[in-house]
């Protein structure tokens, strides 16, 4: 990672004693040849916030974080049983964020993986640093599409509450099986806006994005930065900060982790298998 210059993810694990890892898995059940579909999961093992502290109450839970790349992991085991026949790649960015002596700051610039620049303001907005240099990764392999899993943002709870994905993305056919798939699972989402000024919000006057943009529009901004590192791949974000941990029972999910968006994107694979 440090050869290839993945400073935004080494960037966010530099405060911890754990290293960091980008996982790769690859499940070939599709045509040979055929370009697979890419999943992308956020893999935070724990957030502290790193410098930018969280407050106590709850800290306990940003065990997981990694929400989105035991997503991935998950969905890439369920495919291999089910013997889909898609061709897939799943990556998981995967590290602590901690507040050590060697950690990130405020004000730092980093140089990701993409050779894009970024003013990181806040080392709380981590997830979407680790992200941005596995999205660029994903791009090795040629996918004809890549969906993004993450409990990125606060704001997407405080948008939609604790039951829904949010939903962003470049590609509308993406986008309405996502949401069929949602509808047949239990596991709805819901889609928010990505219009062209949301970019304006994340540009920096000193590198080429800055990590935040504040509280307006936290969940879009988040997801506007991501589209930065996709190039001109069909990409879908999903923001599972709500759905994917139940401070309740449910019928068949006990409180704690949940699996949300798992049985979604099964059913989403499996219509693309099928076709």
């Amino acid at each position: 990672m440090k050869a290839l210059g993945m400073n935004a993810l080494l960037g966010v694990a530099a405060g911890s004693h754990q290293p960091p890892k980008l996982i790769i898995l690859e499940y070939r059940g599709g045509k040979k040849g055929e370009a697979p579909l890419a999943l992308v999961g956020k893999g935070l093992t724990f957030d502290s916030g790193g410098i930018s502290l969280k407050p106590a109450e709850k800290m306990d839970e940003m065990k997981s974080d990694m929400a989105g790349g035991a997503t991935v992991l998950s969905v890439m085991a369920a495919a291999a049983d089910l013997n889909l026949r898609v061709n897939l790649v799943g990556l998981v960015p995967a590290t602590e964020n901690m507040s050590g002596g060697g950690a990130l700051k405020p004000g730092d610039v980093l140089k990701s993986f993409s050779g894009q620049t970024i003013e990181v303001l806040n080392t709380d907005a981590e997830g979407r640093l680790i992200l941005a240099d596995a999205l660029t990764y994903a791009l090795k392999f040629k996918p004809k599409e890549i969906i993004d899993i993450a409990t990125l943002t606060g704001a997407c709870i405080v948008a939609l509450g604790e039951e829904v994905i949010g939903m962003m993305g470049t590609d509308d056919r993406m986008k309405k099986e996502i949401i069929r798939a949602g509808e047949a699972t239990g596991e709805r989402v819901w889609e928010l806006p990505l219009w062209d000024h949301y970019i304006e919000l994340i540009k920096s006057d000193i590198a080429d994005y800055k990590n935040t943009a504040g509280r307006n529009a936290g969940a879009i901004t988040g997801a506007a930065f991501l589209s930065k590192f996709v190039g001109d791949c069909p990409w879908v974000h999903l923001d599972i900060a709500g759905p994917s941990w139940s401070t309740k029972d449910k019928p068949y999910v006990p409180k704690g982790a949940t699996g949300v968006p798992v049985r979604l994107l099964i059913e989403y694979l499996q219509g693309v298998s099928e076709k």
